[in-house]
């Protein structure tokens, strides 16, 4: 049994239902669940660019053929400096199996490409050891604990943060 194949690719109407999911379905996402948000903002946001923001986006992760979950971006900055925030929704179905490593390296590539930025940055939550090694496994390394980072559940939690470095090597995507 080979490695899934894994692509990115826009958003698209059909992908709708599944990004409502993502913000009517408690714990569908896991350990980033934020209580319910407006279950019409996905498809707003899409009449309007599709997702393919100026300072933040999304696409969609493809895993077999089959919409995996999604991607997303976000610009921040230090200074005057810019850089991308990036976050990974899979669905429980496609977790622990390749797939989210790929997309981020694959996400990364993809700005590093066409973006002029130096920096790329993930956060996650101390717990979250299957998403630490996929950052790893995507060529991210640890910076360090942002302490009380984020209010969740019914208080404030630590954040562990993740950077990714045009300079820094590629990892082999197979």
């Amino acid at each position: 049994m080979g490695a899934l194949e894994v692509r990115l690719r826009p958003v698209a109407e059909g992908d709708l239902a599944m990004l409502r999911r993502f913000v009517t379905e408690p714990g569908l996402i896991g350990l980033d669940w934020a209580g319910f948000r407006d279950a019409q903002a996905p498809a707003r946001r899409f009449a309007v660019d599709g997702y393919l923001g100026v300072d933040d986006s999304r696409v969609i992760v493809e895993a077999d053929g089959t919409a995996a979950g999604m991607m997303s971006w976000s610009v921040r900055g230090f200074g005057v400096s810019r850089y991308w925030e990036i976050g990974i929704a899979l669905l429980p179905d496609w977790r622990g199996r390749g797939v989210g490593w790929r997309a981020q390296a694959m996400l990364c590539d993809y700005l590093f490409t066409h973006t002029p930025v130096e920096r790329i940055q993930a956060f996650t939550h101390p717990e979250n050891i299957a998403e630490q090694k996929s950052l790893e496994k995507a060529g991210f390394r640890l910076e360090g604990v942002l302490r009380a980072v984020e209010f969740l559940r019914g208080q404030w939690r630590d954040g562990w943060m993740y950077s990714r470095l045009r300079s820094d090597p590629y990892p082999p995507i197979v």
